[in-house]
């Protein structure tokens, strides 16, 4: 397992997506209205740079207060939030034949320190109650942990912890900083290698009178293979020159040149199997493979389901299967590499 390279982000989508719940607080004095700079790291990185500016009130340096900084203090694996680890999650790609599957994802706790660093007490108050409302006590974000997995998971961000600081630094008059932090646990999830797989379209089993396979001939084969239980193509055939009930086994089309003898067509919501033609009329087999049979109108449209809508099935689609059962004398055996039948 190990070895195999996968790095879908998911810890930087978490922290950038973390980031954006405070990039907007903004702090209000009479007529002025400015943003609170937002930057990721820990708070004494920004107390250092403060001690090497004397007056950090000054617009004129580098960095201003009041100010909001965030960083990670922690990742622990959450087993109350645990799933089956042999499940998978499946979707189609844009190849017809395959799918895209992963394992479940592994629950993560990733702890953040959210730092709010103010000259004086009336910047830090307005802060504080433009985030506390928020979290009751959490917060969820939508975020798309697996994009070619199309996965997007809600992560409850936490907030855990408040703690107050007021330090000063000199005399009683000359106030450092007021910092309030907040301790925060956001509930990510981590996904492993996305892999590609083939779907199954054909399943071929074959009879032996002998128990010698690798001499003796095939004598019965049968075949199965998916069909749709609906168009998918979206190719109207024809439409129905009259009105049909749920129980009429004539049906009367506009042009049935391109319906033949046990094709199956489908109206509306409804698969039907032709059973017989005579012109423009149609007798049909009604509900065919378990659809529900209804009233249709005139002028409906008719779509033809064929091979062409069992190409676009997917892994997860409802559908039924063709049979076909051959039997053979001509003293071959079937190469499954290939597909071909092969003299002994």
């Amino acid at each position: 397992m190990l070895g195999n390279y996968s790095y879908h982000e998911i810890f930087r989508k978490t922290i950038v997506a973390f980031g954006t719940l405070f990039n907007n607080i903004e702090l209000r004095r009479q007529d002025e209205v400015m943003k609170v700079p937002l930057a990721y790291g820990p708070k004494d990185k920004f107390l250092a740079r403060l001690d090497q500016v004397p007056d950090p009130t000054n617009k004129r340096v580098s960095i201003t207060l009041p100010r909001i900084g965030f960083e990670i203090t922690g990742i622990t694996y959450d087993s109350s939030r645990k799933v089956a680890p042999t499940q998978k999650i499946k979707i189609a790609s844009t190849t017809a034949s395959k799918n895209k599957n992963t394992f479940m994802p592994v629950p993560y706790n990733i702890g953040f320190e959210l730092a709010i660093i103010s000259k004086n007490q009336e910047d830090g108050l307005q802060i504080i109650e433009q985030i506390l409302p928020v979290f009751q006590p959490h917060y969820n974000l939508a975020v798309k942990l697996l994009p070619e997995m199309s996965e997007i998971r809600d992560i409850p961000v936490v907030l855990n912890d408040i703690d107050y600081e007021d330090s000063y630094e000199g005399d009683f008059s000359t106030r450092r900083a007021i910092i309030y932090t907040l301790q925060f646990t956001a509930k990510t999830y981590l996904y492993g290698p996305v892999t590609s797989a083939s779907t199954i379209k054909k399943s071929t089993l074959e009879y032996y009178s002998s128990t010698d396979v690798n001499k003796a001939p095939r004598e019965v084969r049968y075949q199965a293979t998916p069909i749709s239980l609906q168009d998918r193509d979206g190719t109207v055939v024809t439409t129905l020159s009259a009105a049909t009930d749920t129980d009429d086994n004539l049906i009367a089309v506009a042009d049935a040149s391109g319906i033949a003898k046990f094709d199956h067509i489908y109206v509306d919501t409804e698969l039907m199997r032709v059973s017989k033609k005579s012109g423009n009329n149609l007798t049909v087999i009604r509900a065919h493979e378990g659809t529900a049979g209804a009233a249709h109108t005139s002028g409906s449209s008719v779509f033809l389901v064929n091979q062409a809508d069992a190409d676009l099935l997917d892994s997860d689609d409802d559908f039924g299967f063709g049979e076909m059962k051959s039997e053979f004398t001509d003293n071959k055996k079937r190469n499954f590499v290939s597909g071909n039948d092969e003299a002994i």
